[in-house]
């Protein structure tokens, strides 16, 4: 994706409007301009090439609705010629930025498997910080799509923890793992127990960066890498993208890497329990009670409810060390898509100035997410007869807000935002092609820059 982007000055002059000023624009052009949008009947939006009066390519023009979406330019590198372009009328960084990243999310193509396809036409900027900055956009993009995109056969607890520790030495951070019946001794019981009937060990990947002195913030992934519902098993149709489950840990490594590759000053710390829900003779059963790392003894009504299992454990030590802020990303209920639809991601927060702000940040930079609430009255729902709680309620009512309710138990008073995610783009929509896709990531990391980066 980033390929698509480049440092220069020298290519086709692109000229960006929104159609509010395009009559005042094309008044402004000469005679040929004039014509030729005439004869081409252009009526002032999308994309069109202009040519010399030697019949040459001199400059394109796009025309779109408004620039305040962050996506509005999201279709360039595939729709204009292959070629060099330079934006001749926009000078301002925060604009620059939001075009080239549209124009870099927009190109991403995932070719692992297959051909590269054709060229895409690039875009140059001279601005050297709107070009750093949209590209670190664009590759933390491309890293959470990639991850998700891939198949599990290739994307296992331990190709997992390839990617971090990859990523861990490429920006000097520290990287270890626990795995396997390791998590036992190290008193991660409900990680092993949903990942031990894999071939693949389960495992706890932890990355630590940044100095002691800077604010503390934990990130935790749901790092489900297949969910075959465990013994109660999915039907086939619910279990053919359940690649994606990890989709969760995908957003806090791409969250991740933003927070490094910006050196933003903050102690961070990546918590990712990595598993596979798989069957065999040796998984957990509906009715069984399995201990936490927090001392909470939980009965399983469902093993396909088992992201909250092993998230649980995962935020009981990330509180532990008493950071500023925690947060969870997890593709964790089809509740939430019922409520929101699988676009628009939902979060659950204790905090209730950190949920508007989130709010209006992810509005502002065209990556929505929506607050909905802990009703704390449905807590009751989790009672068990036999243990201090169950891991999930049966019916189809208020699902997202018990699964919320039930991690919310393991963080205690630390304040903690939790974000329940589709994680995948159903719909092609400009700059976000079907598959893989990271929703609410940019959301998170705006709001952490506006927070910490004058510490």
């Amino acid at each position: 994706m980033t390929a698509v982007l480049a440092s220069g000055n020298q290519g086709t002059p692109l000229t960006i409007l929104e159609s509010a000023n395009y009559a005042h624009w094309l008044e402004s052009q000469s005679e040929l301009v004039r014509n030729w949008t005439a004869a081409m009947a252009y009526a002032g939006k999308g994309v069109i090439m202009i040519p010399a009066s030697d019949g040459c390519a001199a400059s394109a023009l796009y025309v779109c609705d408004s620039l305040d979406d962050m996506f509005a330019c999201g279709e360039l590198a595939n729709s204009l010629p292959a070629g060099d372009y330079v934006i001749e009328n926009i000078s301002d960084t925060d604009q620059l930025i939001s075009i080239a990243f549209a124009w870099g999310a927009g190109a991403y193509r995932f070719e692992r498997y297959t051909k590269a396809g054709k060229p895409q036409a690039r875009l140059l900027l001279s601005d050297t910080g709107a070009l750093t900055i949209a590209s670190q956009l664009v590759e933390a993009t491309r890293k959470v799509r990639d991850l998700i995109n891939t198949p599990a056969a290739d994307m296992m607890p331990e190709h997992m923890a390839d990617v971090v520790e990859a990523m861990a030495q490429e920006f000097g951070a520290e990287f270890s793992q626990i795995i396997g019946d390791q998590l036992l001794s190290e008193n991660y019981p409900m990680i092993h127990a949903v990942g031990r009937a894999s071939d693949h060990a389960p495992r706890l990947l932890d990355l630590r960066w940044g100095n002691d002195s800077d604010p503390k913030v934990t990130l935790v992934g749901k790092g489900v890498c297949f969910d075959s519902g465990g013994i109660d098993l999915k039907p086939a149709d619910a279990m053919r993208l359940m690649k994606k489950d990890m989709g969760g840990a995908a957003h806090t490594i791409g969250l991740a890497y933003l927070i490094m590759a910006s050196q933003l000053p903050v102690r961070l710390r990546l918590l990712i329990p990595a598993v596979e829900n798989s069957v065999a003779g040796n998984a957990f059963r509906p009715g069984d009670v399995i201990n936490t790392r927090k001392g909470t003894t939980v009965e399983i009504d469902n093993t396909d409810a088992e992201g909250r299992l092993v998230l649980c454990d995962a935020l009981t030590e990330a509180v532990s060390e008493q950071p500023e802020l925690v947060i969870d990303y997890a593709t964790l209920t089809g509740a939430c898509r019922v409520a929101l639809g699988t676009e628009l991601p939902g979060m659950f927060t204790n905090q209730m100035q950190l949920a508007s702000d989130l709010m209006q940040t992810g509005q502002r930079i065209t990556d929505p997410v929506w607050h909905l609430p802990l009703h704390a009255a449905y807590k009751d729902y989790l009672k068990s007869d036999v243990a201090d709680m169950v891991n999930s309620v049966p019916g189809p009512f208020g699902g997202a807000i018990t699964a919320a309710l039930y991690l919310e138990h393991f963080v205690d008073s630390t304040p903690w935002v939790h974000f329940d995610v589709m994680a995948w783009n159903r719909r092609k929509l400009p700059g976000r092609p079907t598959g893989g896709e990271a929703m609410g990531m940019r959301a998170v990391f705006a709001y952490l820059k506006n927070r910490f980066a004058q510490v």
